[in-house]
């Protein structure tokens, strides 16, 4: 990962807030950046998810770890141009399983049993110009079933933040299943649309949604980046819209 790419890439979006998934932080291979700050956002956490580099040596990142060590760490980032009132982590425990991954190949591809990484909620309080706002991001596990118990103890997690919430990130969890997920604890998705793979989407794997009015969806986008190999989805908001 190079980081004038990443903020090239980050620019094309015109996002306020943004959230970033699988981020690098100290590694060799995004050479020793610390991408989330990197991005010159004005308010800016990156929390990890783990300590050391994921398909080598790794260990789970715990609380005392913050998310300013020196060590190479991998997580998730939440940047805003706007004023953030407040920061809160919530760490998902890793399932104790592992799945099945399907991994491409030059013939054909091969199945691998993967050991699953923790994962973690990072949420802000961000001071908008309509009033505040509690903006999560989350990257959710593979494992099926696993990620639907993480996406109901984020739901309930962000619910007892200040209200309305947004909740953005790879959720690893089809469309229709977040919806019913979604529904059950009173928030609602902002965007359908297939996101992965990059090329040609025919899925849904990341998702926003939102509990209390928010605005109205005044566009949706899924712009391809030279950087993943799932689409950026972008949802742009009308507060100021009359709501009906």
């Amino acid at each position: 990962m190079d980081l004038t790419r990443l903020r090239t890439a980050v620019a094309h979006l015109r996002a306020d807030v943004i959230g970033l998934q699988e981020v690098d932080r100290g590694q060799d291979r995004s050479h020793g950046a610390d991408l989330t700050a990197g991005l010159d956002f004005p308010h800016h956490r990156f929390v990890p998810a783990v300590i050391g580099t994921p398909g080598l040596a790794w260990r789970a990142a715990e609380a005392g770890d913050g998310d300013g060590g020196t060590e190479p760490a991998y997580g998730i980032g939440l940047a805003s141009r706007w004023p953030v009132r407040s920061w809160h982590v919530l760490r998902l425990p890793a399932s104790p399983l592992r799945a099945p991954v399907l991994v491409p190949g030059p013939s054909r591809p091969g199945v691998l049993l993967l050991r699953d990484e923790p994962r973690v909620l990072l949420s802000a309080v961000v001071e908008t110009p309509d009033g505040p706002l509690t903006v999560s991001t989350t990257h959710l596990s593979f494992v099926p079933g696993w990620n639907v118990r993480q996406l109901r103890t984020a739901l309930a997690a962000v619910a007892r933040l200040p209200g309305p919430h947004v909740l953005l990130g790879d959720l690893n969890l089809p469309g229709g299943v977040v919806r019913a997920v979604a529904a059950r604890a009173r928030w609602r998705p902002l965007a359908r649309v297939a996101t992965y793979p990059v090329d040609r989407p025919r899925i849904q794997f990341d998702h926003v949604l939102a509990r209390g009015w928010v605005g109205r969806v005044a566009a949706v986008e899924t712009p391809p980046l030279p950087l993943s190999d799932h689409r950026a989805l972008v949802v742009e908001l009308d507060h100021a819209a009359v709501r009906r």
